[in-house]
């Protein structure tokens, strides 16, 4: 019988802070959940001004990612009935809480890793 591998977020293989750790990032390092949480960081925004200011991102991966965060509790999504009908999304307490965390990442990344040439 051959053993399993273990999975990256597998708390018996990882120290209780690497565990941790380990958990963050697989989150947060799901393509453009940081970057949808950093957006908001500025204040509310709707859909299409979220997916303008990221740019390179499809309307169901922004959707997808929406709803991750929402259900995560990092983000509130407010339904305005209008009319005309509008749909915000904002940070909550706990999306708040992460925010100097993602800009120390940030920070060291611009300070040690090399910027797309692209």
């Amino acid at each position: 019988m051959s053993a399993k591998p273990a999975s990256p977020v597998d708390a018996e293989h990882c120290a209780r802070g690497d565990a941790a750790l380990a958990r963050a990032f697989v989150f947060l390092g799901k393509r453009w959940n940081g970057v949808v949480l950093g957006n908001l960081n500025a204040g509310p925004a709707g859909f299409c001004e979220l997916g303008r200011a990221i740019g390179a991102i499809s309307d169901s991966v922004l959707s997808e990612r929406l709803a991750d965060l929402t259900a995560a509790g990092l983000i509130t999504r407010t339904v305005d009935a209008g009319p005309p009908l509008a749909v915000s999304y904002a940070l909550t307490e706990r999306g708040r809480a992460l925010m100097p965390a993602l800009a120390e990442i940030s920070r060291w990344a611009q300070e040690h890793l090399p910027a797309d040439p692209d």
